[in-house]
Order: C-alpha cells, then sequence, then structure tokens
C-alpha cells in the first residue's frame, strides 16, 4: 500500500503545522455542515486538475551498462486536461477530461459533478482545492448541495488529487504520439480504468491527517 501520509506537509516531512490546521479546518467544516442538516450526510472530497498533451511524459527506466536509454519526442504544444473528484476516505471519484480551463468550463464540471454525485438536498459535499484563478474567480457559480474549501497559498502537497496524476500517466509514460486523439482515448480508458479500482484511489490519496470523523480534534 502507498503511503501518501509520508508525502511533505505532514508531521515530521516539511510543513506539520500546515497539515494540522487544513485537518483542523476541514474537520470543522465538516462538523458544522452535519450540525446544519443532521439528516443529510456530508462528504470530503478533493479536486485537481492535470494537463497532459503531445510534449512526451518521461520517467526513469533500466537499461544495459553503458548505455542510455532514449525514448521519441517531439515537443508540440496540444493538450489535454484531466479533471479528477476522489473522495479519499472512500475512494469514490468522477473523471472529466477536458481541453482547456476556464471559469465557464469549470462551472460546468461542478455542475456535472454535483449531479452526477448527487450534491443537493439529500447529500452536501465539502470540495477541497487549491486556488488556481478559475477556481476563485468572483460570480463562480457553485451547485447547491456543494461548498469549496481552498488549500493554503503554495501547498501543492496538501492536495490528496496531485497523487493520482502518476496512476493516469501510465499508458504514455516514454511513448511518442502523432495526434493528441491517440492520447485522449488512451487517458479515457485509463480513467474508466482506475474507476474500477477504488482500493487504488483509497491507498494513493488518503492521507494520514484527512479527517474521517466529522469532530475537531
Amino acid at each position: 500500500m502507498v503511503d501518501p501520509g509520508a508525502a511533505p506537509g505532514e508531521p515530521g516531512c516539511g510543513r506539520p503545522r500546515r497539515a494540522g490546521s487544513l485537518q483542523k479546518k476541514l474537520a470543522a467544516t465538516l462538523a458544522e455542515e452535519e450540525a446544519r442538516q443532521p439528516a443529510r450526510p456530508v462528504t470530503l472530497f478533493c479536486t485537481d486538475e492535470h494537463r497532459i498533451g503531445l510534449k512526451p511524459v518521461t520517467r526513469r527506466v533500466w537499461a544495459p551498462r553503458g548505455q542510455r536509454p532514449t525514448a521519441l519526442g517531439h515537443h508540440r504544444y496540444a493538450w489535454l486536461y484531466v479533471t479528477a473528484f476522489v473522495a479519499p476516505a472512500t475512494g469514490e471519484s468522477h473523471w472529466y477530461v477536458g481541453n482547456g480551463v476556464s471559469k465557464p468550463l469549470f462551472e460546468r464540471l461542478l455542475a456535472l459533478f454535483a449531479q452526477e454525485a448527487g450534491a443537493g438536498p439529500q447529500r452536501t459535499i465539502l470540495l477541497l482545492l487549491d486556488g488556481a484563478g478559475w477556481h476563485t474567480e468572483p460570480g463562480l457559480r457553485v451547485p447547491d448541495g456543494l461548498r469549496l474549501i481552498h488549500l493554503p497559498p503554495y501547498t501543492p502537497e496538501l492536495q490528496p488529487a496531485e497523487h493520482l496524476w502518476r496512476l493516469v500517466d501510465e499508458p504514455i509514460v516514454n511513448r511518442h504520439f502523432d495526434r493528441i486523439a491517440e492520447i485522449q482515448d488512451r487517458i479515457e480508458q485509463r480513467c474508466r480504468d482506475l474507476e474500477a479500482q477504488p482500493d487504488i484511489r483509497r491507498d494513493n490519496t488518503l492521507f494520514r491527517w484527512w479527517p474521517q470523523k466529522s469532530t475537531p480534534n
């Protein structure tokens, strides 16, 4: 099992105070929402975007002693964006692939996620996300039943969804593709495969400090 709790931001691993502060904030917000609507379940999700494209994704590989490994590449700047919404405590997830990022697109993604996840009168979802411009612009429409919680500035290590991207990249690592459509086909299939493996998602996103109860420390 991967131990994402050992990531930077954990006690003893770089930024313990920020991790502890965020843990208390999340737990307090969970308690607040549960007190507001005692009969309505409250679930804590996180979300992040990942950019991939025709610029190759490279990783280290084994090679015979004295020989340098090679990988085909042609740096062209056509991109896809994978957006994942995941609940680390359960592994529940929702995946979307698009060709850009913007406030209008993010509003549509929030609406689609809220609909598919059942946010509204029957369920409250708290969503942890970073401070990207399209996440924080004034007037951003947030669906009923969805409440946004922003990470402290400059703390990507506190975002559990970041740990999904190395899994998403697996089918395209050290590979050359001529067309963005080829990458899209592989990535969409990879997202479907990961959707069917909640234990893997949970193992890679459930930080030790991630609240699993609503009661603050």
